[in-house]
């Protein structure tokens, strides 16, 4: 009896991790748990400058090696970035700020427009609580993304983050 037991958990994990690893209706790019690499330099200089514009709301953040895969586009699903954690007391597993690294101006544009159109659909929509916020802002050849829920948002200063993003480069607007 004991020899068939083997065989079906291994048929049983086999079919769990075939449908059921990425969750349904969840589109993921790159495979959940890859991340490409930070980019330093690249994106030191809009680190900086949303590092300051977080500071003029009282915000502090920092770059952080916690690894965070946001849901995105397919245009920046492999795109090097850096990512920066704001503190918040009241939400520490949350306030990512995602900064890409693209080769030009215009290659961020698009990838930000892409971006904003995969969140518009339904799909991208399902990715995210009702009622998120998505803050997509193209700073020379860089693009920052945030997101945040106001009706989940455990700390009261989230909103800042958004406010203080809205200081920096071109604003990218998510379809409704």
């Amino acid at each position: 009896m004991r020899s068939g037991v083997r065989p079906l958990a291994a048929a049983t994990l086999a079919l769990v991790v075939a449908t059921g690893c990425a969750g349904p209706n969840h589109a993921t790019f790159p495979p959940l748990g890859s991340t490409p690499g930070p980019v330093g330099a690249a994106t030191d200089a809009t680190a900086q400058e949303v590092i300051g514009a977080l500071a003029s709301v009282g915000l502090q953040a920092a770059v952080t090696i916690r690894p965070f895969v946001p849901r995105e586009g397919p245009l920046l699903a492999a795109t090097p970035r850096s990512v920066l954690q704001v503190t918040l007391p009241d939400d520490p597993d949350h306030g990512f700020i995602v900064i890409y690294a693209l080769p030009d101006n215009a290659t961020a544009l698009a990838a930000a427009a892409d971006s904003a159109a995969y969140f518009g659909t339904g799909v991208g929509k399902i990715d995210f609580v009702a009622g998120s916020h998505f803050v997509l802002r193209v700073e020379g050849s860089t693009v920052i993304f945030f997101t945040w829920s106001p009706d989940n948002a455990p700390d009261a200063h989230t909103h800042l983050i958004e406010d203080a993003l809205g200081q920096i480069g071109t604003g990218i607007q998510v379809p409704s």
